[in-house]
């Protein structure tokens, strides 16, 4: 196996790219950090990514048992893969339990994301959850380096051999072949590749990072649309995001989505992830742009 392959490898990788740099304390009216970019084939930053490192950047700024809890953040540019970002966090508020972060990305000397994060210390209350659907298990499911052996196409390898998570459709995925029954709906298993350290907050920020791979799909099975369609186009427009429960993103994650609108060239979807033993560890909902070529879809 190379080196590229290894799941070890993958897994340093990650945490090497949401190990972003404080410059020994550097501030402005911010608190500043700096983050390496994962290159990609189409040198586009990853909008996952963007999220991950903005929230490890906030992280640093609050108090080591404060978690964070939710996130609101628009992409506003397009990121350079091939440079560096900049994050700067300003401290809105820190109160008894929650604190608050304004986070921004910047590339080029204007942001290409704005974020706010809120953070909440352990507490105790009222307890319900939506239950988990009952599925098959990831074992009995094909990698995505199953459904795309033997193809030469860069994002074929970049999907099957750089990820740092191991995702899994239910229903096979949407890389080159549209979904013949047009559901606007699907469901991943996904875990990283390998173990993770015991650290909640980079598990967090790492689970944020893998929501932005799928997400939009169900957008395209209800359409008749793959990531491969020629003259089809996609962007992350917007990201919220709640944790509800501790999650450990070395064990595998249920990722259940749905789109419940699209028009005006941008879709809507939402996702629920629970752990393997049925909790509901986290909610997602993205907006994005869907552009197609006339006559594509429908």
């Amino acid at each position: 196996m190379s080196g590229l392959d290894s799941p070890e490898t993958r897994t340093r990788n990650l945490l090497h790219v949401l190990d972003v740099d404080d410059l020994d304390g550097a501030r402005t009216t911010e608190d500043v950090f700096v983050g390496l970019s994962e290159r990609q084939p189409r040198g586009r930053v990853f909008g996952g990514q963007v999220l991950a490192q903005a929230i490890i950047a906030a992280n640093r700024t609050v108090e080591p048992d404060r978690t964070i809890h939710s996130l609101h953040g628009y992409f506003l540019r397009p990121g350079d893969s091939e440079k560096p970002i900049t994050y700067g966090v300003e401290r809105l508020r820190d109160g008894r339990s929650f604190s608050a972060r304004r986070a921004h990305a910047y590339q080029n000397g204007a942001p290409i994301l704005s974020m706010i994060t809120s953070f909440q210390t352990e507490d105790e209350g009222v307890d319900h959850q939506e239950e988990m659907p009952d599925v098959p298990g990831p074992e009995s499911l094909p990698t995505t380096a199953d459904l795309l052996a033997g193809l030469d196409h860069p994002m074929a390898r970049k999907w099957s051999d750089d990820r740092p998570f191991d995702i899994r459709h239910l229903d096979g995925g949407v890389y080159l072949r549209p979904d013949p029954g047009r559901p606007a709906s699907q469901a991943v298993w996904m875990r990283t590749h390998g173990p993770m350290p015991d650290d909640q907050s980079l598990h967090r920020a790492a689970l944020a990072y893998a929501t932005d791979f799928t997400i939009l799909e169900s957008i395209l099975r209800r359409h008749g649309l793959a990531w491969s369609t020629p003259g089809v186009s996609f962007a992350s427009l917007d990201h919220a995001m709640w944790w509800h429960r501790p999650v450990r993103v070395d064990d595998w994650l249920l990722y259940v989505q749905a789109s419940p609108s699209a028009s005006g060239s941008r879709g809507l979807g939402i996702g629920r992830i629970f752990s393997r033993d049925g909790a509901l560890v986290a909610t997602v909902a993205q907006e994005g742009m869907v552009r197609v070529p006339p006559g594509t879809g429908d």
